[in-house]
C-alpha cells in the first residue's frame, strides 16, 4: 500500500552512505532522531530542506553520526514512562507529519 497510488509523485534518490548524502543533497538542517534525546520533536520550526535521521530499530543512529549533530537538533519523540520505543515507520510518519504540518502540508 506504501507505493500503491503515489510512486508517480515520489523523487526517490540512493546514496551509497551519509557523508555522500550531506555532500550532494547539502541540507540546510540536519535532525537526528533518538529514543536518547531531550528534545521533543514538537519544540522545532521546521523549514523546507531540512533532513530528518532516523536509524534501524534495533539500535538507532550510531554515537558517530549523533554527535555530529548539534544537541539542540537530536530530537526523540516522546513517549509514555516505560514503553517501548514506536517502530521506525511509525517513528518517521509521526516526526514527517509534523514537519509537514508545520510547513502547510505543502
Amino acid at each position: 500500500r506504501a507505493g500503491l497510488d503515489y510512486r508517480e509523485y515520489a523523487d526517490v534518490r540512493v546514496y551509497p552512505c551519509l557523508s555522500a548524502y550531506l555532500e550532494r543533497a547539502r541540507p540546510p538542517r540536519v535532525f537526528a532522531f533518538s529514543a536518547r534525546a531531550r528534545v521533543p520533536h514538537t519544540d522545532v520550526s521546521y523549514r523546507a530542506g531540512d533532513a530528518l535521521l532516523f536509524g534501524p530499530e534495533s539500535r538507532g543512529l550510531p554515537d558517530a553520526v549523533l554527535e555530529s549533530v548539534p544537541s539542540d537538533r537530536r530530537l526523540r519523540i516522546p513517549m509514555r514512562p516505560r514503553s517501548r520505543s514506536l517502530n521506525l515507520s511509525n517513528a518517521v510518519a509521526v516526526a514527517v507529519y509534523e514537519a509537514w504540518r508545520q510547513l502547510g502540508f505543502r
